[in-house]
């Protein structure tokens, strides 16, 4: 007979009983290889476990602590090898990888949304291939100037009226001066879009950043503006307002008797009427160049455009851009900072950012030097005599009235460039044992942090003067390993066509530039105030042993990846704002792209010859970019 088993008193069935010692030795397999499996590494260094399989091992092991997913993916969140992540929460932390759990991706603020602001543009209408030309530029420069200011210009065409269920009515009225129905036809395209901004092509945005009356449009990505608002002085220039009031106008505008009489929109509208329906506001941080304005305050241009037409308007176009420009300048009477914290061997590392600082200090081209925006008769114009002032300052200052152009080097370039004269190779023996920590963010943060400041706090600090509203209003910033360093977009960045100045700028906004020193920048003078003076041998190696650290961060040799990898562990807060500089920069980019692409089968027309010829519409910049 059998021999029963007894559990806690209770008879055990037979069959369980002759599984015991198979479930018995299950067990102890499992405990076994879960101590070899969680056990530190250093006790079981005699054991070689692959990494592969340890990783599988954990994912199985039920006692093993559950792990946090990565954030997912976002729309346009790479680009050209780089990654990020928006989020609220960037300032949260220093380091993106405790949000991202990736050391390659970076954390950055949410992109703002831009709110739209529309104008109106007929080109169905018959003009030589010079006008067109003409006024595309100048479409390009009112696109370009109201991107820098934060918004998202959109540029409409009697596609976007005749889709207005108004517009049959419209045809109606055949005894309508032609320029009330172009007038109208505007209105028409602006109540489809669903109300917003409306701007004459002509109108400019001619303030600060923070002006009030741009501050409170940017508003307008927050809900509709409450009321229909037009502006002192710019005579139909700019209106704001939701859709309802927009069509409330437009009836009032066709319901007139004096079609045939009146030009203008506003002049159609009773004047009972248009007081109940518009708000008039005054400002003074945008400015109109019609006709009137331009005959009265610049009638040198408006003589070339009566006399010659298309040579005019390219002289009206370089006076708005010389004025934008000023417009800038003015805002910083102090002048631009290139920083250069390790002054002793980053001279030429500095260069691009010095040569741009060059252009931007240098006065446009325009046929009217010394003349002010029509918004503002007390400006203080561009004097060539007289320069913005360019200084190399070996730390960041937070000044409002001063410029700033960094450039961030990856620490590998910084840890190359220090050993200059004595070596052109990094290695870990030597970084362990010579190399400061975060030596390039300690420099530039020591004006605002004194020795004893963790990196941490220094990286956030510096991440807001890179990325933060007010901070990107007066500073941009490059990775030094970039290729060009200066964005070929750049335009875009400040608003206006910034001067070229030989023939490396010119070659700077090229896509594939030509490899060799022939396309580098001279360097910047040294001033023995910003620190060490390099001496003529050592500036000489410069170019050189950035050419090899721009090599070696790129490569994906085994050898550099494992240095580049030590460096990279050995200064966590200058990799930090290296890949978040990169990243925040290529955002920008992708930004503008993507607007770009949405918009070309817009612009100008299917029918516009460029568009048939380059697949571009007339007012883009990718003509001008390739």
């Amino acid at each position: 007979m059998p021999k029963q088993y007894v559990v806690f008193g209770r008879p055990v069935p037979h069959g369980v009983a002759r599984r015991a010692p198979l479930l018995l030795a299950g067990l102890a397999v499992f405990a076994v290889v879960s101590l070899i499996f969680t056990v530190p590494t250093h006790s079981v260094s005699r054991f070689h476990i692959p990494k592969s399989l340890k990783s599988k091992w954990s994912k199985l092991d039920p006692f093993h602590p559950p792990a946090h997913d990565p954030p997912p993916k976002q729309a346009n969140d790479t680009y050209n090898g780089m990654s990020w992540y928006s989020d609220w929460k960037w300032l949260s932390n220093p380091f993106s990888s405790t949000i991202t759990l990736d050391e390659n991706r970076s954390l950055l603020p949410v992109l703002q949304r831009r709110p739209p602001i529309y104008c109106y543009y007929d080109h169905t209408v018959e003009k030589d291939e010079e006008t067109k030309d003409a006024e595309s530029d100048l479409l390009l420069t009112w696109r370009r100037a109201w991107w820098a200011q934060g918004f998202k210009p959109v540029i409409l065409g009697p596609e976007e009226a005749t889709h207005n269920p108004m517009y049959d009515e419209l045809q109606t009225k055949t005894d309508f001066d032609p320029g009330l129905k172009t007038a109208i036809m505007q209105w028409l395209a602006w109540e489809n879009m669903g109300g917003g901004l409306l701007s004459h092509y002509l109108t400019f945005p001619m303030g600060t950043h923070d002006a009030a009356l741009l501050s409170w449009l940017r508003q307008g990505d927050r809900g509709e503006y409450p009321k229909l608002t037009q502006w002192e002085g710019m005579d139909g220039g700019l209106f704001a307002g939701p859709k309802t009031d927009v069509a409330a106008a437009i009836k009032l505008a066709m319901a007139t008797t004096d079609g045939n009489k009146t030009k203008d929109f506003l002049s159609a509208i009773p004047a009972e009427k248009a007081k109940e329906l518009f708000t008039l506001d005054t400002q003074k941080s945008v400015a109109f160049y019609d006709a009137k304005t331009v005959q009265t305050k610049y009638p040198k241009v408006a003589d070339a455009i009566g006399k010659s037409g298309a040579a005019g308007l390219r002289q009206l176009n370089q006076l708005i851009n010389g004025h934008l420009h000023a417009v800038w300048m003015s805002q910083f009477p102090d002048g631009i900072a290139v920083l250069k914290p390790l002054a002793q061997h980053s001279t030429h590392l500095i260069a691009p950012a010095y040569e741009l600082a060059q252009r931007l200090a240098h006065c446009p081209e325009t046929p009217l030097p010394a003349s002010c925006p029509p918004n503002n008769a007390k400006c203080s114009p561009c004097v060539s005599a007289h320069p913005m002032k360019i200084a190399t300052p070996i730390r960041y200052r937070n000044h409002t009235t001063v410029f700033t152009l960094g450039t961030v080097p990856h620490p590998y370039t910084t840890a190359l460039l220090s050993q200059i004269p004595h070596s052109d190779r990094v290695s870990v023996p030597w970084l362990v044992r010579s190399s400061p920590r975060d030596p390039w963010l300690t420099a530039a943060t020591k004006e605002i942090y004194t020795t004893g400041v963790s990196a941490s706090t220094r990286v956030i600090r510096l991440k807001q003067a890179i990325a933060s509203e007010s901070g990107a209003a007066r500073s941009l910033w490059f990775s030094a390993e970039r290729e060009p360093l200066v964005p070929d977009d750049v335009d875009w960045r400040f608003g206006f066509a910034v001067p070229r100045n030989g023939s490396w700028a010119e070659e700077g906004r090229s896509q594939t530039p030509v490899p060799g020193p022939e396309r580098r920048p001279p360097p910047p003078p040294a001033d023995p105030k910003d620190g060490p003076v390099p001496k003529k041998e050592e500036l000489d190696m410069e170019p050189g042993v950035l050419d090899k650290a721009r090599e070696a961060v790129r490569s994906r040799e085994k050898a550099d990846v494992r240095v580049r990898a030590a460096v990279e562990a050995w200064n966590l807060a200058d990799t930090e704002i290296w890949r978040f500089t990169r990243a925040f920069l290529a955002r920008s980019r992708v930004e503008r792209l993507k607007w770009e692409e949405e918009e070309a089968r817009f612009a100008g027309g299917a029918g516009s010859e460029k568009g048939r010829r380059g697949g571009w519409g007339r007012w883009l910049d990718r003509e001008k970019e390739r």
